[in-house]
């Protein structure tokens, strides 16, 4: 399994309400996970942050 490419927007700016990045909407410990992460991890992290996506857009409806 090849490792996928960071979600990083370069909007690194954490909300204080949700401790997510407004850019990448990662936590902060994925954030730091990232760089040593295995490939099944990262992949594991975009999962989430995908869920985390689909609920906002589904919450803003």
């Amino acid at each position: 399994m090849s490792h996928p490419a960071s979600p990083c927007t370069g909007t690194c700016t954490l909300d204080p309400l949700s401790a997510l990045c407004r850019g990448c909407a990662r936590t902060m410990d994925e954030i730091m996970a990232w760089p040593s992460a295995s490939a099944a991890r990262k992949q594991a992290i975009l999962g989430a942050v995908a869920a985390r996506h689909q609920s906002v857009s589904v919450m803003s409806k």
